[in-house]
């Protein structure tokens, strides 16, 4: 797995860079695992704008991943490594000894005819899924339950990681990938290894086109609007707006505390880097 890099013929593809795409050995996905993406616009059930520069995009399917890992000691064997256009990591299709077929996260060193498995007994390699009480300290896992059987939902990331740093029974502490030490059960469980495509945060898109290829839509700064299109707009020559930076509605958006519940802060040992 590398990074592509184009000879400057064209000024959209002086700064593109692309990932090769080594390490995928099937290109169609499993249909019985896909289902089709409704593009929303960023608009609610009434036809509203709610969430902003958002529309177009290439058609996509959505690849059901299995977060919750819950074929337990059934043992199945890795029989391809797919892209998943949704997702900054690549996924893993595995076929279970009943035959049945689930799509995971790609850990790196998970090759094509490894066999994995998910119990509380399992071997300590990329893919396998064990709970927290049976990996060992300094051990990179991922897909990690917040809640006992509630299914992986965070460090899904592409070439994200966390880490157990100790065990004081009930709670495990673990490092997650922003730096916070957080106290997570023992009894949660997690996959073990690196989520692939590490290389994903060095990726240059380079033009416009390919952020509209992926939905995005643009979007113009407030300082570069007029007085009557936003509270930042205006001014003699290139101005900074003359306040603190805020939403078109006011809203502050540098510095101002959000978060109104706390009942997690009790879990939190060391806070985010």
């Amino acid at each position: 797995m590398g990074i592509k890099t184009y000879k400057p013929t064209t000024p959209g593809l002086r700064w593109k860079t692309v990932l090769d795409f080594k390490e995928i050995t099937k290109t169609t996905p499993e249909k019985s695992l896909t289902i089709t993406r409704k593009k929303t616009g960023g608009r609610n059930s009434y036809g509203r704008i709610t969430v902003r520069h958002i529309g177009g995009g290439h058609k996509q399917k959505i690849r059901i991943i299995d977060f919750r890992r819950d074929k337990k000691d059934v043992l199945g064997e890795v029989i391809a490594i797919e892209y998943d256009p949704i997702r900054s990591a690549r996924i893993a299709l595995i076929k279970y000894s009943d035959n049945e077929k689930r799509y995971i996260l790609y850990p790196v060193d998970l090759k094509v005819g490894d066999k994995i498995t998910s119990s509380k007994d399992a071997e300590i390699k990329p893919g396998n899924s064990l709970p927290l009480r049976s990996i060992p300290a300094g051990i990179p896992i991922h897909n990690l339950e917040l809640d006992i059987g509630k299914s992986g939902k965070i460090v899904r990331s592409a070439g994200s990681s966390a880490m157990i740093m100790a065990k004081e029974d009930p709670y495990a502490h673990v490092k997650l990938p922003s730096g916070e030490v957080r106290l997570i059960k023992l009894d949660c469980w997690a996959t073990i290894g690196q989520v692939g495509n590490i290389e994903h945060e060095a990726i240059s898109i380079g033009k416009a086109g390919r952020s509209r290829h992926m939905g995005i839509r643009p979007s113009v700064r407030g300082v570069a609007m007029n007085p009557v299109d936003h509270p930042m707009g205006g001014g003699e020559g290139k101005s900074s707006g003359g306040r603190h930076p805020t939403t078109p509605w006011g809203q502050i958006t540098k510095g101002l505390k959000t978060r109104k519940s706390k009942t997690s802060d009790r879990y939190i040992i060391k806070r985010r880097e």
